[in-house]
């Protein structure tokens, strides 16, 4: 004997599939407000960028506008004769040679602590170092000015005036030496010293991504610690790298309180970073002459900041780029 399944009414689904039916319409719409909320996040980001351009464009353009002469008669501290153009060009000069120095100083000390750390140290003494180098970053940068013009020049000016005696054909330390301390280099070791924690943050983070595969592969091959660094985990965290130097580089750019408070400022184009009174950064020249700058030469160095805006823009979409070419290391390969 033989039964036959109920008939069902043509356009009626059974009744065991109608929650499931439900949960699936559900999740459609959380997916929806995430992607519209994700969205309008990455839009906001572009929508905070264009109005700062914007407000960087209309407060410099009279300043832009004016004329060299006009600048000259009124605002004080304008360089007579000088155009906004003969005015910016030392002031980006100098900021990027400081930031340039101190990446140059920080990059390989961040490098070998953040191997150490993640490679070398036992973990409780890891643990404690990273978080003291972490704390770096919280040290505020008026601090960082204190310590670079009062204690830190007794102790750099012997070392600087022996580097202009012994290496003064190179122009660079080219000297005499400045017996204030006051000059780029000092600037540039302590602006190294504000952005190695960054530096060594990322870097450290990125070296403990690195395939166990490919660590236990190098060994296996008879390969000495050291080696093993050298064909998997570097390769493999270089990329990181170049975004955490990119990081400090953005950091010493803007930098502002510890260069106004140690560097002996010039508007010169000169490589001589022993010597007083030669450059000068964008941050701390507008920290310096806001004080006492008119509208116009407010504008003006709104103009300033609207260069420094460029420079750090270009220079993150040259660290994306080169990021974007290197292909990091998967595990499976």
């Amino acid at each position: 004997m033989t039964t036959t399944a109920p008939p069902t009414t043509p356009g009626t689904a059974p009744r065991a599939g109608a929650p499931r039916r439900r949960a699936r319409t559900a999740d459609r719409g959380v997916n929806r407000a995430f992607r519209w909320t994700a969205t309008g996040a990455g839009g906001l980001i572009l929508a905070v960028l264009a109005a700062v351009a914007i407000f960087l464009v209309l407060r410099a353009w009279p300043a832009i506008t004016a004329g060299g002469e006009t600048l000259s008669e009124e605002v004080s501290w304008f360089p007579e004769g000088a155009s906004l153009v003969s005015f910016v060009g030392p002031l980006i000069f100098g900021t990027l040679l400081a930031a340039a120095l101190s990446l140059l100083l920080a990059t390989p000390v961040a490098m070998g602590i953040a191997l150490f750390i993640s490679h070398y140290a036992p973990r409780r003494l890891a643990s404690t170092l990273g978080y003291v180098v972490d704390l770096l970053a919280a040290i505020p940068s008026v601090v960082y000015g204190l310590w670079g013009s009062l204690v830190l020049p007794p102790i750099v000016v012997p070392v600087w005036s022996w580097l202009a005696d012994t290496f003064g054909w190179f122009p660079l330390f080219a000297g005499p030496a400045s017996p204030t301390g006051r000059v780029l280099l000092t600037v540039a070791l302590v602006l190294a010293v504000m952005i190695l924690p960054i530096i060594t943050a990322v870097s450290r983070e990125v070296f403990l991504q690195t395939p166990k595969l490919h660590e236990e592969a190098a060994l296996a091959l008879g390969a000495t610690r050291w080696e093993m660094i050298r064909t998997a985990v570097i390769p493999f965290g270089r990329s990181g790298v170049i975004s955490a130097a990119m990081l400090g580089l953005g950091r010493a750019l803007g930098e502002t309180m510890a260069v106004l408070m140690i560097l002996s400022p010039g508007l010169l184009y000169s490589f001589k970073i022993l010597q007083a009174g030669q450059q000068q950064t964008i941050a701390a020249n507008i920290a310096a002459d806001f004080p006492e700058a008119n509208p116009l030469g407010v504008s003006a160095l709104i103009a300033t900041g609207l260069a420094l805006f460029l420079i750090t823009l270009l220079v993150n979409m040259g660290a994306r780029a080169i990021v974007a070419r290197r292909k990091d290391f998967s595990g499976a390969n």
